[in-house]
């Protein structure tokens, strides 16, 4: 799919889609690119994430812009997103280390095996959204969990994104046990400071993403398998 991506991504950016320009159907689209269907629906979800074209219901996929800037991941721009998660979730964490309860602790230790042994990317993202609605919870108060359900959607979205095209799940899951192992001791600051370096790697991966487009040249070639 990343190849797909970056062929279509590059063509709009080229000027070869201008904006206002309506892509090929997907059936144009998957004879001349040689890739499934499902292949190409995630390709053109990404670019949809990444602000480059819109979806018009029975109409088809319209290019808005020719440069990729701030993705979107449901309601929010991923810079908006990523600023109120640094101002929430990192001090939440540092509660948690000083209130969690047992239950707390074995609820997050029971989700993160299961998210360490799943292997299917849409129920990993589930489990990604409750595993932060976990640690909100350890805070022991009610509101920090309500900004973390508003958000929630635009966090499974970015978790999708992420880790379809920057391939974070396995990084993150080892984020993930650093926060819990924090939760664990009772360290307020070894908390704060692992879910800073997780989202710190969120912003890196994320940026990666946006600035370094792959070229044509990784199109799968005839016998090679699709991405």
């Amino acid at each position: 799919m990343e190849a797909v991506l970056a062929h279509l991504r590059g063509a709009i950016e080229r000027g070869e889609y201008a904006i206002g320009d309506k892509l090929p159907s997907e059936a144009e689209l998957c004879r001349a690119l040689e890739v499934s269907r499902p292949v190409l629906r995630e390709a053109l979800r990404a670019l949809q994430t990444m602000g480059l074209t819109v979806s018009r219901t029975g109409k088809g996929t319209f290019v808005v812009a020719s440069t990729v800037e701030d993705p979107t991941f449901g309601d929010y721009a991923a810079s908006d997103l990523l600023e109120v998660r640094r101002h929430v979730e990192i001090p939440v964490a540092g509660y948690a280390a000083r209130r969690r309860t047992p239950e707390n602790l074995d609820h997050l230790a029971h989700l993160l095996d299961r998210m360490e042994r799943e292997t299917d990317t849409t129920a990993w993202v589930a489990m990604d959204t409750l595993f932060h609605l976990a640690v909100a919870e350890a805070a022991q108060n009610p509101v920090f969990r309500r900004v973390i359900e508003e958000i929630r959607d635009a966090l499974a979205r970015q978790s999708a994104f992420l880790n379809e095209l920057g391939g974070r799940r396995e990084q993150s899951n080892r984020e993930h046990r650093a926060i819990v192992e924090a939760l664990t001791d009772g360290s307020e600051h070894d908390a704060v400071e692992a879910m800073a370096h997780h989202l710190d790697r969120v912003e890196t991966t994320l940026t990666d993403i946006v600035r370094s487009p792959r070229t044509d040249s990784d199109l799968p070639t005839e016998g090679e398998p699709q991405a």
